[in-house]
Parts: C-alpha cells; structure tokens; sequence
C-alpha cells in the first residue's frame, strides 16, 4: 500500500475544507447511519472536536471527521467505495487527510495493532492483504485517530466500555510512545477503572 492516495495533490484546509467534509458527509448518508451516541456523523464530529482539542494538525483533524469513510475493520458501513472514491474524497479534506483515512480505513487492527508502536511494526492492509510499515508520522497518526474512536466509542456506550475498556487501556499503553500528552491523560482519564 503507497502511503499517497490517488489525487490531483490538492491540499484544502481550514474551514472550506471542514464544510466541504460535513457537507459530503450528509450528502453520503452518515446523518442517517446509527451509532453510538447517536448517528454516524455525530461521532464522526466528535472525534474531530476530540482530536482539535488535543492540538491535532489541520489533516489529522480532517482525517477524524471522515475517518469511517471507507469502513473499518470494527465498522464495515463505507460511504465511499475504496477502489473509486478517493479522488472525490481527497477533493474534499486533501491528499494527507485521505491518506490518513485510507490508512485508518484500511488498517488491519490484529496484525497492525501489537506492532504498531515499533519503528518497524507491521501494518496489513485489509483491503489487498499487502504488508508494509508506515513511517512515524502515520504511526503517530493512527494511533491518535483510534484512541479518539474508541475514546468516543467508550464514552457513549456504557456496554463497550464495560467489555472493551481494559483491553482499550492495555492497547493505548503500547501505544504511549505514539501519543499526544492530551491523548495520553484522556486514555487513563476516559479508561481507568
């Protein structure tokens, strides 16, 4: 898997870049999509919000607003198709954000996961079963993106957080090294018994 998704390299940011996300978010159903505290898109907010509070750069930001956009392995409901909807999505949010959400949505978490905070940890790609290990900012990136998810996940839905939570707090503990100081004191904050 290449690390650049297929696009023009055009780069939005800022406030165009965050209307033209929500307004493809709604125009792709994700207001109409349930979810854990609520619908698609709120979570999909949330995780952006989350993600700007702990000081995000703009793409990671975009990245979490759309993050689901492919599906993922823990939420298999794509907007997009993979194979032909990444030029359109790239439009939107920029070829890094894209990359990041491609990234994410691609991630094969059981053989990605235990590794992921090694400089030369694997990363299977789900879509195509292609292996390879990103750099340390995608590394960074995906370990931001999933601790805001699951943080969000946690918070809306007592159950998941029930059953998830240790496993969650374990997982985010190797992921450490990777993580923000904000994201961090969320992890033991959100998770801790």
């Amino acid at each position: 898997m290449s690390d650049s998704p297929t696009s023009t390299g055009h780069s939005p940011s800022g406030v165009g870049a965050v209307d033209a996300a929500a307004a493809l978010l709604l125009r792709l159903g994700a207001a109409d999509i349930a979810h854990p505290g609520g619908t698609l898109v709120a979570h999909l907010q949330r995780v952006r919000d989350r993600l700007t509070g702990w000081g995000a750069r703009p793409a990671l930001q975009l990245a979490g607003l759309c993050h689901a956009c492919y599906g993922t392995d823990g939420f298999p409901t794509a907007l997009l198709p993979v194979d032909t909807g990444r030029a359109e999505l790239a439009e939107a949010i920029g070829s890094e954000a894209e990359g990041i959400v491609h990234l994410y949505g691609a991630c094969d978490r059981k053989v990605t996961y235990p590794g992921l905070a090694e400089a030369d940890g694997v990363f299977r790609d789900r879509f195509t079963g292609a292996l390879h290990s990103p750099g340390p900012q995608l590394r960074r990136d995906l370990a931001e993106l999933t601790v805001a998810n699951e943080l969000d996940l946690a918070r809306h839905d007592f159950a998941f957080r029930e059953r998830w939570g240790p496993q969650l707090l374990a997982l985010f503990t190797r992921f450490e090294p990777l993580l923000s100081q904000p994201a961090w004191s969320d992890c033991q904050m959100d998770l801790a018994p």
